[in-house]
């Protein structure tokens, strides 16, 4: 069995984010149930209190369910910019006190720790970093401290809220097996109801499953399933590299006035980096539409909009962007569209303005993109278009910023 002996790795995170943050603003939310997210009857719970957890109330649950279960509970639209805000201090906080760190989303850190404790000592090390975060943003924040990135997180999960929790080298397994199996991270729903078909809704029953059975049943997901139920999990920290912006141009082999042609160039164009966007978790809250005329005289035009990765507002804003900045008696020899100013925190933030509906249209949207590559879904209008697909900018390689492809 692989052996994560030389590692030690902490994953940081912030209890009920938004909501902590709204209660910082407005300390009479203290103690009550609160709901953050979509305020209309179609909307969706972004962030939940622990009491109103305790209703059965849970992140991208519809509203409207929520308020069934807990109809005294206050409901907040919630502020992106406000949650960006003390993402990026606590940020700051991580990138001063270690050497190496991963940020997978708005709220959630991990920080390779390998080797300190021979200087300082991983457990102090930990607690002084969270215990400099409470103090200078006020939000209450749990960690876990393992040999992997897997034992970590679950470890904090079982310290929520507001805590911290050691799962010393050579104690892994034994502190997983007592555990449901949906405790593991990559275990959802679709996996936790096969794996429960198979009799298995405990941790130690996994633990103990031939790995030739995972194998077979759910092929290398089995596999590497089985390895992080037996607390092994050699995932490496991906280094933190905050990425400002996203985009695509297009160089015509021939000089073009076709309206038709090059708006529905800038809608393919939206939809790849839109999808791009929610492969890295990220949002966007600015377009940039860029024209390059035959003279090779070159303009851009450019928009704030309320942080975003819906497919739908990222291609109305650009074409009406594109509208404004074309001029249709001049031959067009380049376009380009770029999202910027973006953060960290995926759909999660989306969750406070659209419906359960569209959420789970494009769930299923990137599920078949991720599957079948980014052509898989198109709109009807981008369908002679061709491919715009590209590597996850987000996923530590070196980022594209821009593509110059000739048609």
């Amino acid at each position: 069995m692989i052996s994560g002996a030389s590692k030690t790795i902490v994953h940081l995170d912030l209890d009920s984010f938004f909501v902590s943050v709204e209660r910082l603003h407005n300390s009479a939310l203290n103690n009550l149930p609160v709901l953050v997210g979509g305020t209309s009857s179609r909307g969706v719970v972004a962030s939940c209190s622990y009491e109103a957890r305790r209703f059965g109330i849970h992140s991208g649950m519809p509203m409207r369910m929520a308020m069934q279960l807990c109809p005294e509970a206050i409901v907040i639209k919630g502020d992106s910019s406000r949650y960006s805000k003390y993402s990026n201090i606590i940020t700051e906080i991580i990138k001063e006190e270690v050497p190496l760190f991963e940020k997978t989303s708005i709220d959630e850190f991990y920080a390779d720790l390998s080797g300190m404790d021979r200087f300082f000592g991983c457990y102090k090390l930990a607690t002084e970093m969270r215990d400099k975060i409470i103090r200078e943003t006020g939000l209450p924040i749990s960690f876990g401290l393992s040999t992997n990135k897997t034992v970590a997180k679950v470890a904090t999960g079982e310290a929520k809220p507001n805590n911290r929790l050691e799962v010393p080298r050579g104690t892994e397994k034994p502190f997983l097996a007592p555990l449901l199996v949906r405790k593991i991270p990559m275990v959802g729903d679709k996996t936790g109801l096969l794996l429960n078909r198979m009799g298995i809704r405990h941790i130690h029953t996994l633990q103990q499953m031939p790995l030739p059975v995972m194998e077979k049943a759910m092929g290398k997901n089995g596999i590497s399933l089985w390895h992080k139920a037996n607390g092994v999990d050699p995932s490496p920290i991906v280094p933190y590299q905050e990425r400002k912006s996203i985009s695509l141009e297009r160089t015509f082999q021939k000089d073009t006035t076709d309206v038709l042609k090059l708006d529905t160039l800038i809608v393919a164009m939206a939809e790849s980096l839109a999808f791009q966007l929610r492969q890295g978790n990220k949002l966007t809250a600015c377009i940039t539409v860029k024209i390059r005329y035959s003279d090779f005289n070159t303009y851009t035009l450019q928009k704030r909009i309320p942080y975003t990765s819906n497919d739908d507002k990222l291609i109305d804003i650009s074409k009406e962007l594109f509208k404004k900045l074309y001029e249709r008696r001049l031959l067009v020899r380049l376009i380009g569209l770029k999202f910027s100013h973006l953060v960290g925190g995926g759909h999660q933030i989306n969750l406070f303005e659209d419906s359960a509906e569209k959420i789970r249209l494009y769930q299923a949207m990137d599920r078949m993109r991720q599957r079948f590559g980014s052509d898989a879904v198109k709109r009807a209008k981008t369908l002679e278009s061709k491919s715009l697909d590209r590597a996850n900018p987000f996923n530590g390689m070196a980022p594209v910023i821009m593509a110059h492809r000739r048609q």
